[in-house]
């Protein structure tokens, strides 16, 4: 049974560009289930998405708790062994009151894969091998909800640089990566988060990728 863990934020968790029951989308149609999907029997995939998640940031508005980089080693402790750890996370990072250019909040990621690499949580306590997943663009739409536009403010431009400083921080770690841009694109809803449609094309993209590993 090969298992896979999937470490990001709202956009892992489900969060829906339309009114849903518990403001998520159901099982299947997150991309980690997805992903569970698509990949099939031998495979167990655990979803760790949080809302707000940042990589490395203690949020001094929605809380301290939301540092990534806090409970990543708890959480994968508690779910070992693991073949595969998916880092998806850095949209939250490039909120305004963290003033973060975009090459810092690639080094958030790379502190966190660190983490996996020492965890001892892989087979026979080697380290997991790791996945970067770089979050789509954000889009400059924030009319759903109140304060988001100054919260997100210049927040796009920030996010079209991501993808060469992950695919650097990848590559440094001997990590696979992802271009979640490339494949999908974030929801004219709010700017933020991914439609179920997007959802899906994620997941068997991700299916794809952690097959090769």
């Amino acid at each position: 049974m090969q298992r896979i863990l999937c470490y990001g934020d709202s956009n892992t968790f489900g969060t829906p560009t339309e009114p849903r029951p518990d403001e998520r989308y159901l099982e299947d149609e997150r991309w980690p289930g997805v992903l569970r999907g698509a990949l099939g029997e031998g495979w167990h995939v655990i979803e760790e998405g949080l809302s707000g998640r940042t990589t490395v940031h203690a949020d001094p508005v929605e809380g301290r708790f939301l540092d990534g980089s806090a409970y990543l080693l708890p959480c994968l402790k508690s779910h070992r062994p693991l073949d595969i750890v998916a880092v998806k996370l850095g949209t939250n990072d490039c909120k305004m009151r963290f003033n973060l250019p975009a090459c810092d909040i690639a080094e958030g990621v790379s502190v966190l894969l660190d983490i996996i690499k020492r965890s001892e949580c892989g087979p026979g306590g080697r380290a997991p091998k790791m996945l970067v997943i770089c979050p789509a663009p954000l889009l400059d739409v924030y009319n759903a909800w109140p304060g988001y536009e100054e919260m997100f403010k210049g927040g796009r431009a920030k996010s079209l640089e991501l993808p060469s400083h992950y695919a650097r921080i990848a590559k440094l770690h001997g990590a696979a990566f992802l271009d979640a841009g490339e494949l999908i694109e974030t929801s004219v809803f709010d700017g933020v988060h991914y439609s179920a449609a997007a959802h899906a094309v994620l997941g068997k993209a991700v299916a794809k990728v952690a097959r090769g590993m």
